[in-house]
Formats: C-alpha cells, sequence, structure tokens
C-alpha cells in the first residue's frame, strides 16, 4: 500500500512538473507587465486577468471582430505552419511507409550494407546538428530559388522527420505477418496490390503515429524556417522569438502567440493519443 502511494505521489510530481511551463505559458498570457515581473502565479488570487497579451495580437474577444494587421500576421504564420508541417508529414509519410515496406519485406545487398545497415544509415542522418546544414541548404536554396517558399521548407522538412518515420514504418510492417503477403499473391494480388490493399489498412495505428510525430516535429521547427525565410514564409515559430519591443521581451504576447501555437498540438494528441501509443508500441511484446 506504501509503495503504490509512493508510486502515484512520484506520477502526480511528475505531470506537475511538465504540465508546469503549460500553466505559466497560459496564465502569463493573462497577465499585465507589473504581474510578469512579480512572478504572480494565481489568477484571481495574485493577479487579475486581463487581455493584454490577447489584445495585442488582436485576438481577444473586443477586437477579434475588428480589423487588426497583428491578427492578419498571426492568421498568415499560422496558415504557414500548417501548410509546412501537414505537407512535409504526408510526403515523409508516403515516402517513408515505401521505403520500410522495402526493408521490411525484401532483402536488400549494397556492397557491405544489408537491410539493418540501410536503417541505421537512414537514422544516422539525424546525428548531424542542424547547424552544419545551415551554409549547404542556404547556398542549395538561393541557386534554386526555394528561399522564402513553402514549397522549401516542405522539402527540407521531409528529409528530416524520413529517418524517423522509416524507422517506425518498419516495425509496423515487421509486426505484421508476412502470411499475408504470401496470401495475397496466392489470390493474384501484385506487389503494390498486397500493399496498397492488405498491408497499408492494418499499419494505420503506426501510420498516424509517425504523422503524428512527424507533425509536432515540423510544427516546431524554428532554426530552418528562420535561416530560409523572410517575409512569406515565416512560420509561428519565427513569430513566437520575434515578440520583441523597445521596452524588452513582450512577455504577454509572446505567452498569448506560444498558447495559441500549442493548441492546435495538444488537440491532436487528446484526440488521437490511443493511436500514437498503440503505433509507438507496436513489437514492443516480441
Amino acid at each position: 500500500m506504501l509503495g503504490r502511494m509512493l508510486i502515484y505521489a512520484a506520477l502526480l510530481f511528475w505531470t506537475f512538473i511538465c504540465l508546469f511551463p503549460i500553466y505559466w505559458t497560459v496564465t502569463t498570457s493573462f497577465k499585465s507587465a507589473v504581474d510578469v515581473t512579480q512572478a504572480h502565479l494565481i489568477p484571481w488570487v495574485d493577479f487579475q486577468p486581463d487581455w493584454k497579451g490577447w489584445r495585442s495580437l488582436g485576438l481577444s474577444p473586443d477586437t477579434l471582430f475588428g480589423t487588426s494587421t497583428a491578427r492578419s500576421e498571426f492568421v498568415n504564420r499560422f496558415v504557414n505552419s500548417v501548410i509546412t508541417s501537414v505537407g512535409a508529414s504526408l510526403l515523409a509519410l508516403l515516402l517513408g511507409s515505401l521505403a520500410a515496406y522495402g526493408l521490411s519485406r525484401f532483402r536488400y545487398k549494397f556492397a557491405w550494407m544489408r537491410n539493418d545497415d540501410i536503417l541505421f544509415f537512414f537514422m544516422s542522418q539525424l546525428i548531424l546538428p542542424p547547424v552544419v546544414l545551415a551554409l549547404p541548404f542556404l547556398v542549395l536554396y538561393k541557386a534554386l530559388s526555394l528561399l522564402d517558399t513553402t514549397f522549401g521548407l516542405i522539402l527540407l522538412y521531409t528529409l528530416t522527420v524520413l529517418p524517423i518515420v522509416i524507422w517506425i514504418m518498419r516495425d509496423q510492417f515487421n509486426a505484421i505477418p508476412i502470411e499475408l503477403d504470401e496470401a495475397a499473391f496466392v489470390d493474384g494480388l501484385s506487389t503494390w496490390g498486397a500493399f496498397l490493399r492488405i498491408i497499408l489498412p492494418l499499419a494505420l495505428p503506426g501510420m498516424m503515429a509517425a504523422f503524428i510525430l512527424s507533425l509536432v516535429l515540423c510544427w516546431n521547427e524554428y532554426f530552418f524556417a528562420a535561416l530560409l525565410t523572410s517575409t512569406d514564409a515565416k512560420t509561428l515559430p519565427v513569430m513566437v522569438a520575434s515578440q520583441t519591443g523597445s521596452q524588452g521581451i513582450n512577455w504577454w504576447s509572446m505567452a498569448a502567440l506560444s498558447t495559441a501555437a500549442i493548441a492546435p498540438l495538444v488537440l491532436i494528441g487528446i484526440f488521437l493519443e490511443r493511436y500514437i501509443v498503440s503505433g509507438l508500441t507496436t513489437g514492443a511484446g516480441k
């Protein structure tokens, strides 16, 4: 009994640690400058909530239906984030699923490399820090006229999350018995037919997990978005980092913008939690 209570206490403490930054961000968006500097924590106890942060973005109730330059900029950045994140995640899921299925069902040999070596090669691309790739991508995108374009960000983000998608989907396909492919071949289906009509529907949980994880990584990416964009293709992380004024950082505006930026991801995590868990734990019992 005592051990279980200690476990629950530890879990509650860890939950508090994980959720406190979100609580801090949300409450800061309703603080005035004085409340921010004095680190007031509890609404209606330490401070009286105010719409100052949301008003600066044109997202408060009294400014929501009026004309606002800040709100227009937020909507543009939000749309850019949606287009780049969803586009890159879908493209990475398409390419990664094909590569993962090949690594799962066929045997390859390139010089000394086998299937596991090829998978390790894909995963090793995550070792390189982004700053190492900054100059090559900057020069390449300038030559290809891809600077400050959502299409350029989609291509780059696809390369960034593709190894993770291949890793997740290969485990997903490995958990599906190969006898299903063989039965499909006996019934007259081709390799593509077996993949599209039999295997892919069974791999839906893993696909959802890979898509959501890719979406989160692309949505939160800041370095390349700040490096390769200037005006038209800027995303929300870049806009969040630019919330500074002549008096310093506008913490209330930054907090309001951060709250609006993380809200879609929180909703996705809540409604699609079972897909994330089932997809990421596939094959764990082997």
